[in-house]
């Protein structure tokens, strides 16, 4: 289905003039960063701190590990739900391949999946991805502190130790005059995702029930963020889980590498009391993050659609199955 027109995603720059906190700049960007947030479940962010050219070289990276040995490929396995390599495969896209690095701020984690793709541990990739990492994981730090502040919470009100997987992705070109699923529509698992892509467009956006808007001519300097599902639980609703999915047409490959938020072993997520009233009454209960994330991908959740599996786990009034 297509979408109105006159729909207009948000693009919010984040100047640097703006990211002092307190100011009058920083609360006018507090309060439309939740607005996307709650509108929309995610948003574009112009981000300029983070340079092109990093991203670029991480894409010629990416270039370089598509085309490694599948045996090696192999060798990136987790015990983690969505943790390793998924090469092309009917439950999740013909045109789709994957690998993942779980806590890729640590130099280490970076280092080890290198080694087990190139026999030398290529230098270069660990050094050129941990930078780029690290610098997607305070933007989201970033990001979520604007929430908090919008909300007019304390920081300990999503304060939680996490680490952010890395996933690096392929979408092949489909077959010529073809218009195919890249990636099926779902929302996020984690707390929170930013994706960087290359300058093919693919991403899009559920707006309304059914109708997607398809993310185009994205600047070098831009990234999705994108609100997970533990997220809307912790906000008590406020927030959307934004529903998305990869289209790809035309005759080009497209990249991407996303930042997922994984809360660690033993997080609970718990919605703040300030945000819960008589107008506001309590939607979740209090869980653990991982109970939830390891139930994503069991069977039982997949009686639920994607956007419906966190009310399933957490609502205290939950859905009822497809």
């Amino acid at each position: 289905m297509g979408v109105n027109a006159e729909i207009e995603y948000p693009v919010i720059e984040f100047r640097s003039s703006d990211l002092k906190r307190g100011t009058d700049g920083w609360n006018r960007l507090c309060k439309r960063v939740r607005e996307a947030c709650e509108t929309f479940g995610s948003f574009e962010v112009v981000y300029e701190k983070i340079s092109t050219e990093v991203r670029e070289e991480v894409f010629r990276l990416i270039k370089e590990l598509v085309e490694v040995p599948v045996e090696r490929k192999q060798k990136n396995v987790s015990p983690m739900p969505f943790h390793g390599w998924v090469g092309s495969c009917s439950q999740i896209s013909l045109l789709y391949e994957g690998f993942g690095v779980g806590d890729a701020s640590n130099y280490d984690s970076i280092k080890s999946f290198a080694q087990l793709m190139w026999p030398d541990g290529y230098p270069h990739f660990c050094d050129i991805v941990y930078t780029l990492a690290t610098q997607m994981e305070e933007l989201n730090k970033l990001i979520w502190l604007m929430i908090i502040d919008s909300y007019g919470l304390g920081e300990e009100s999503l304060k939680m130790s996490y680490t952010t997987l890395i996933r690096m992705v392929k979408y092949m070109a489909p077959p010529s005059g073809k218009f195919e699923i890249g990636l099926f529509p779902h929302t996020d698992k984690p707390i929170s995702t930013l994706i960087c892509e290359d300058k093919i467009s693919g991403l899009e956006i559920e707006v309304k029930d059914g109708q997607w808007l398809r993310l185009s001519n994205l600047s070098p300097s831009s990234f999705v963020f994108m609100v997970g599902d533990p997220f809307k639980a912790w906000s008590n609703g406020r927030l959307k889980s934004g529903m998305h999915r990869v289209m790809m047409s035309g005759d080009k490959d497209r990249y991407s590498i996303a930042a997922f938020a994984v809360p660690n072993k033993g997080t609970i997520i718990k919605t703040p009391k300030e945000l819960i009233d008589d107008q506001h009454p309590q939607l979740y209960k209090d869980f653990d993050f991982m109970e939830y994330f390891f139930f994503t991908a069991s069977d039982l959740a997949k009686r639920f659609n994607s956007n419906q599996q966190i009310d399933a786990f957490a609502a205290l009034s939950p859905p009822i199955s497809n």
